[in-house]
């Protein structure tokens, strides 16, 4: 469960219903599956919690299931069933708004090894309000869950190992993610030392 005290940085919510060429809002094989989701769960709500579902439990973490693909937009990842934290959120962004529900990306700096790395999750705009959901996928000792009260994400942040909530909701992902997801065609060789260990000013876009 993680701290429910962060007061999440966001632009309008209309702002994040768009599509580019990572969050694929608009692919046909992403509204396809949204389409499907959305009839078979309904409104708003169970539609967001279905697609959640969907994307944590049928799309494998990358390191969990040693799959070395290198996966970065919507399309790559649905295809592939398979990525990183980034690649996930950036499937279930794609799906929840191709159905017109604002999402966007959020991220959390983490102890890693010996040092920090960048850890992605969504916001999902839901019910008058930012809703940080993470679809890493659950494994023994870490149990995410979709939520509207209180957060159950994956990890909580200890600011004493100068771990981080980082605010701001993202239209589009953090440059270094992008950059570091396409420099690579084998994500397992990144995972000790290659991956962003936080944002700085140059990855606010």
């Amino acid at each position: 469960m993680a701290n429910t005290d962060l007061t999440l940085e966001a632009a309008a919510p209309d702002t994040y219903l768009g599509d580019d060429g990572i969050i694929q809002a608009q692919s046909p094989t992403v509204r396809l599956l949204a389409r499907r989701l959305r009839e078979r769960a309904g409104g708003d709500v169970p539609f967001a919690k279905a697609a959640f579902e969907w994307v944590r439990d049928r799309v494998g973490h990358s390191y969990d299931v040693q799959d070395a693909r290198a996966t970065l937009t919507a399309n790559d990842v649905l295809a592939e069933r398979v990525g990183l934290c980034y690649a996930k959120s950036h499937l279930l962004a794609a799906l929840l708004r191709s159905e017109g529900i604002p999402t966007g990306l959020c991220y959390q700096r983490l102890v890693h090894n010996d040092g920090h790395v960048l850890h992605g999750l969504v916001a999902i705009h839901l019910e008058g309000d930012w809703h940080r959901q993470d679809p890493r996928g659950n494994k023994p000792g870490i149990h995410a869950e979709f939520s509207l009260d209180v957060e159950r994400l994956a990890w909580r942040v200890d600011p004493s190992f100068s771990e981080v909530d980082y605010p701001k909701v993202f239209v589009s992902p953090a440059r270094c993610v992008v950059d570091a997801l396409r420099g690579t065609t084998d994500v397992l060789s990144l995972y000790d030392t290659g991956l962003p260990t936080g944002l700085d000013a140059s990855d606010a876009v």
